[in-house]
């Protein structure tokens, strides 16, 4: 096959979209193809756990550009098609149709795949995962009023499905070894208030309870086996995080450790290829290395590789930045705390409205404002300064002068 000094994106998520978007806007004139192994274009995933399971909207709202628009930017969108390996000294990359496609450069953007339990029954029907479209589309169509739900895994997925499916009439039972939900990234305080949040809502937390494996009847998923007994279900969500899609960079020859080893540019330890998204282990140009799986740092790092390729001097260098929508709480959290920072209410947790802060020596290393809005930016701009904490926490204090 002829050389190439054009771009192919392997991946069909946000950052494979914005880097694409990314490349057009800036006058990118040479060849792009993007290699996705799912029929659809490349998509979003937030609404995959929440708008799109309660109904809200439509699978093809998630999707960023329709096929006409590859088109009429004359991009190259192999849909359905699985990339089998790349060739670094032959710059290209095989498929699995048999063909193969030349690149000058090559952007990974293969994400992450849903993390799996090694328990007796895991392969049954009536058990789902939920990481991609189609997965969404099987989960959602299996949700029935007065049906039964066991979640195993309480973190963000877990806890989204277990309001879409609440409020969709199903029994939810939500079982985790951790308690409680989400401590581990937002403390002992505020995962409590999730768990208080979704206690009231009807949903059952066994928390602190190890599953041991599904129980089967009939051919199907009647449930989990748990420490604490079993739990019936005519429906079983295995959310227990997610692992970087890291194989074809293995095998490659890439450096690989929780991801793809990126620069702040996102290059990877060969020049020519970048990872951009959840399969990213990046170099923060002031937190140190990080791989984020949220919404906000594909749509970025997707705009970041497409910014190298043109050869630009931009680096990673945002406040990572998620959100969620659970019953009633919509929430904004901005930056990167660790787990032994000190958390800091600004407001009632019993009233819903609250802002919490996290301090790390005194420095403010994030904060989450929930059911209280047009703030994050004012919070984003609090982060990395040495507040005192009983001002951060009063709220007759404007933030603005903080």
């Amino acid at each position: 096959m002829a050389a190439s000094d054009g771009t192919v994106i392997i991946g069909g998520g946000l950052a494979a979209a914005h880097a694409v978007e990314t490349l057009r806007e800036h006058g990118y004139p040479r060849s792009i193809t993007v290699i996705a192994d799912e029929a659809t274009a490349p998509y979003e995933r937030p609404p995959l756990s929440k708008d799109y399971l309660q109904g809200k909207q439509e699978a093809e709202a998630a999707i960023v550009h329709d096929t006409d628009w590859y088109a009429d930017h004359d991009v190259a969108l192999m849909l359905g098609e699985r990339a089998t390996s790349i060739d670094r000294a032959g710059h290209t990359v095989a498929l699995a149709s048999g063909g193969e496609v030349a690149y000058g450069q090559l952007l990974l953007a293969t994400g992450a795949e849903s993390r799996r339990l090694h328990l007796q029954g895991a392969g049954l029907p009536g058990v789902f995962m939920l990481r991609r479209l189609g997965e969404a589309q099987s989960l959602k169509q299996a949700f029935t009023p007065g049906g039964r739900l066991a979640i195993v895994g309480a973190g963000w997925v877990g806890l989204e499905v277990a309001a879409s499916a609440k409020q969709a009439g199903m029994d939810v039972t939500v079982v985790a070894p951790s308690s409680p939900p989400l401590g581990n990234i937002l403390g002992d305080e505020v995962g409590e208030h999730f768990a208080d949040l979704h206690r009231s809502q009807g949903v059952h937390l066994r928390l602190g309870v190890q599953v041991t494996g599904i129980i089967e009847a009939e051919g199907r998923a009647a449930g989990l086996v748990t420490s604490d007994g079993e739990v019936p279900a005519d429906v079983v969500l295995i959310a227990v995080g997610a692992t970087p899609a890291v194989e074809l960079a293995q095998a490659a020859g890439l450096d690989t450790d929780n991801g793809v080893l990126v620069d702040s540019a996102l290059r990877t330890s060969d020049p020519d290829i970048l990872a951009a998204g959840d399969v990213a282990n990046a170099e923060h140009t002031e937190l140190g290395r990080l791989r984020v799986e949220h919404w906000d740092n594909a749509i970025r790092q997707g705009e970041l590789a497409a910014k190298t390729i043109l050869g630009h001097t931009d680096r990673y260098d945002w406040q990572p930045y998620f959100f969620t929508d659970q019953f009633d709480l919509g929430m904004e959290y901005v930056g990167h705390a660790g787990p032994d920072a000190r958390t800091v209410i600004r407001g009632d947790l019993d009233d819903g409205e609250f802002i919490a802060f996290w301090l790390e020596d005194g420095v403010v290393t994030a904060a989450m404002n929930v059911n209280i809005w047009d703030v994050n930016d004012t919070l984003r701009g609090l982060l990395g300064r040495a507040l005192d904490a009983d001002q951060l926490a009063d709220g007759d204090v404007p933030l603005e002068d903080l």
